[in-house]
C-alpha cells in the first residue's frame, strides 16, 4: 500500500470500491506475517489466511483487547516483552529492528520500526495546513511514551522542522515560541489553551502560531473555537500507541476521516460482532504493519460510523470521535461483571439483538437488571434470559425487561452503573 502525501493525489482521494479491493488484497498477506509470531500465530490458529478476503470473512476472526495483550506481555517478559505480538526487537530478543521501544500505562511495551513516518501521521498534520518548510512546536511528550515521536515522524515526512518541546516548562516554552516564532502546534489541546492564557497574561507573543494539531485529550467545539478566535485553527487526530493514526479531521469539520494504513471495525462492546452503521460500539482496527501486524486489535475506545464520504472529498468512511471507553467492567455484590458476559448472554438468545445491564441502588444494596431488544414473539425470554444471566455472572438478575428493537440507548454501553455513592 504505497503512501502519497500530496493534496489531491494521495490514497485519501482514491475511489471506495479501489481502497477496499486493496485493503482485501492485502489483508492476507498480512495475517499471514501475523500467524508467524507467537501471540498472534495462536489467536490466529486455524484461520485461512488466503480466504480473507472480505470484511465478513475477517469479522469470524476474534478480537484482541489491550488487557489479553498486557497479560501476554507480563506472561513473557523476561524472554519477549512484547509478548509475541511484534516482529522486531533487538539482540536479546534473537531479533532486530526496533528502532525505539515505549512504555505505555500497564505498563504496555510498543516497538517502532524503521519505516518513514511509522505512525501515518503526515496525513493527520497535513489535512490540519502543515506544510514543508513549517517550523513545528511539539508539547507532547517525549519521554516513555511514543505521543511526540508519532508526531514528529509525520512532520519530518512533510518537510517540517520540528522543536522538541515536550509537556511543562511554560514559561521556557513561551520563550521559545516568542523567539523561534514556529507555524505550528501540536500536543494536547488543554496545554495549547494554558500556552495562549499564559502568553496573554505575561505580554508574550505567540502569534506566530496560526494552525495546531492536538490528540490525547478530547476537543469540544467550544474549546475549538476559544482557539480560533484567538487566531488559531486547531484540528483533532485519533491515534493510539499500538495502532498509530487511527482517524483525522478535516476542514469539513464533520466527525474524523479514517487513515488509509488501517482497516476499521466497529464492533459491539464485549463482543467479536461489527455493528450497523451509526450504532456506537468499539473501534477495531487491523492494521497494515508487518513490524506490528495487529489482526482485530480492540482500542477499548468507543465511537461510531458516520454515513457517506468527507464533504472534502476524502473517500474513505468516517467516525464521530472518541466517545468513551469500551471496557466497562464494574463490580455487583462483590463479583465483576465483565461486557463480554453481557456478549455472551445475548449469544445464548438468537432473537435478542442488543442488551444493557443496569446496575442500580446504594452501596450494600444492589440490584441488578437486564434490558435486552427483541422483535418477536417473548413468551418465556424473561426467565430463559434470566438463567443465562445468573449461569454467566454467577449474580442473580433482579428483573429482565424485553424491550422493542432500537429502544436501548445508542451511546455503546453495554454496562450502566447508575449506582449512588453519596
Amino acid at each position: 500500500m504505497t503512501e502519497n502525501t500530496n493534496p489531491r493525489k494521495g490514497l485519501e482521494w482514491r475511489p471506495s470500491a479501489e481502497r477496499e479491493a486493496a485493503l482485501m488484497q492485502a489483508l492476507p498477506g498480512l495475517v499471514r506475517a501475523a500467524q508467524q509470531l507467537p501471540a498472534m500465530g495462536e489467536r490466529l490458529q486455524g484461520v485461512d489466511a488466503a480466504g480473507l478476503n472480505s470484511r465478513a470473512a475477517l469479522a469470524r476472526v476474534p478480537v484482541t483487547r489491550k488487557g489479553e495483550l498486557l497479560q501476554r506481555q507480563i506472561a513473557s517478559r523476561a524472554s519477549d516483552p512484547f509478548g509475541g505480538y511484534s516482529a522486531i526487537g533487538w539482540r536479546a530478543m534473537a531479533r532486530s529492528g526496533a528502532r525505539r521501544v515505549y512504555q505505555s500505562p500497564g505498563p504496555i511495551y510498543e516497538p517502532e520500526g524503521a519505516a518513514p513516518d511509522y505512525w501515518r501521521s503526515a496525513r493527520a498534520l497535513q489535512a490540519a495546513g502543515f506544510q514543508a518548510g513549517d517550523l513545528v512546536h511539539n508539547s507532547f511528550s517525549y519521554h516513555l511514551t511514543p505521543g511526540a515521536w508519532i508526531m514528529e515522524a509525520g512532520a519530518h515526512a512533510l518537510g517540517c522542522t520540528v522543536f522538541p518541546g515536550g509537556v511543562g516548562n511554560t514559561e521556557l516554552q513561551l520563550q521559545a515560541i516568542a523567539e523561534l516564532r514556529p507555524d505550528a502546534y501540536c500536543g494536547t489541546p488543554s496545554f495549547l489553551r494554558i500556552l495562549v492564557e499564559k502568553a496573554a497574561e505575561t505580554g508574550v507573543s505567540i502569534a506566530s502560531i496560526r494552525k495546531a494539531l492536538v490528540s490525547g485529550e478530547a476537543f469540544p467545539p467550544s474549546l475549538r473555537d476559544w482557539l480560533l478566535e484567538r487566531g488559531i485553527q486547531g484540528y483533532q487526530a485519533y491515534a493510539t500507541a499500538d495502532a498509530g493514526l487511527i482517524a483525522y479531521e478535516t476542514e469539513a469539520r464533520q466527525g474524523l476521516v479514517v487513515d488509509d494504513g488501517i482497516l476499521l471495525e466497529i464492533v459491539r462492546p464485549g463482543t467479536d460482532d461489527p455493528v450497523p452503521e451509526g450504532e456506537v460500539g468499539e473501534v477495531v482496527v487491523t492494521v497494515f504493519n508487518p513490524d506490528y501486524p495487529l489482526v482485530r486489535f480492540g482500542t477499548g475506545d468507543l465511537s461510531a460510523l458516520l454515513p457517506g464520504p468527507c464533504p472534502t472529498g476524502r473517500t474513505n468512511m468516517r467516525i464521530k470521535g472518541w466517545m468513551g471507553r469500551a471496557d466497562q467492567t464494574t463490580k455487583v455484590r462483590g463479583m465483576f461483571v465483565h461486557a463480554s458476559q453481557v456478549g455472551e448472554i445475548v449469544k445464548r438468545h438468537p432473537g435478542v439483538l442488543r442488551a444493557r445491564l443496569v446496575v442500580e441502588g446504594e452501596m450494600a444494596n444492589d440490584r441488578m437488571s437486564l434490558h435486552v431488544e427483541h422483535a418477536g414473539p417473548a413468551e418465556g425470554l424473561e426467565q430463559a434470559v434470566a438463567t443465562s444471566v445468573k449461569d454467566i455472572t454467577k449474580l442473580r438478575a433482579d428483573h429482565v425487561q424485553v424491550v422493542a428493537p432500537g429502544s436501548l440507548p445508542n451511546d455503546g454501553k453495554v454496562i450502566e452503573d447508575a449506582r449512588k455513592y453519596d
